[in-house]
């Protein structure tokens, strides 16, 4: 259910349960919070689904029985974050619900224009990962926050991108290339240039 590819120094980590909408069962998030601490030497990690959708978030049973509100979403935010390559989300449909975390808290996000993205806590009673509010904000500002958050707003690619939730957007049948085109100078450089280099943008 969860693919990892290693490509020499590129690792592409893949949410494969497209019949189900890429949504994660507690196995599934534990084994991607396990790669993301795992991918130190990595140069390159990209995050995405098969098929249509990137995920909607925690499988309804699984959340039923509290996967919603599990410590592995806010693990594996927390590990893409402090990992010294650079990350990227190559979103190839749609976003929902604890997915978001996992998007925000890579370095990059590229999607295709068909994407939606909601984050519906406030409807489903249950509160976002810790750090994702400040990560939202800090992307697309407050009010947009609250937009997503309170108001419980689904909003396009087209707007994404305006809003600077996405940085750029493109074909399912490119989405692969572009990422791979934002990542060159990564790795052409030394690992420690490049870690050094996104240290200081923390």
């Amino acid at each position: 259910m969860i693919r990892c590819e290693r490509d020499d120094d590129v690792w592409t980590v893949i949410i494969d349960r497209p019949e189900k909408a890429n949504s994660l069962t507690a196995q599934m998030l534990g084994e991607l919070a396990d790669i993301a601490e795992a991918a130190q030497d990595a140069r390159v990690l990209v995050l995405t689904g098969a098929g249509k959708i990137f995920s909607a978030g925690a499988d309804l049973e699984a959340a039923r029985a509290g996967l919603a509100t599990s410590p592995d979403w806010e693990r594996l935010s927390g590990a893409l974050s402090a990992l010294p390559c650079l990350t990227i989300a190559a979103l190839n449909g749609t976003v929902a619900g604890g997915a978001m975390g996992m998007v925000l808290a890579c370095d990059l996000r590229v999607a295709v224009s068909e994407a939606k993205f909601f984050y519906p806590v406030m409807k489903l009673g249950f509160l976002p990962q810790p750090s994702d509010p400040a990560r939202l904000t800090a992307l697309i500002g407050p009010s947009r926050a609250k937009l997503l958050l309170i108001a419980g707003q689904k909003i396009d690619a087209e707007t994404a991108h305006g809003w600077g939730l996405v940085d750029r957007l493109t074909t399912p049948e490119t989405l692969m290339t572009e990422a791979q085109t934002l990542a060159a100078d990564t790795r052409a450089a030394t690992p420690d240039h490049a870690a050094a280099i996104k240290g200081l943008l923390r």
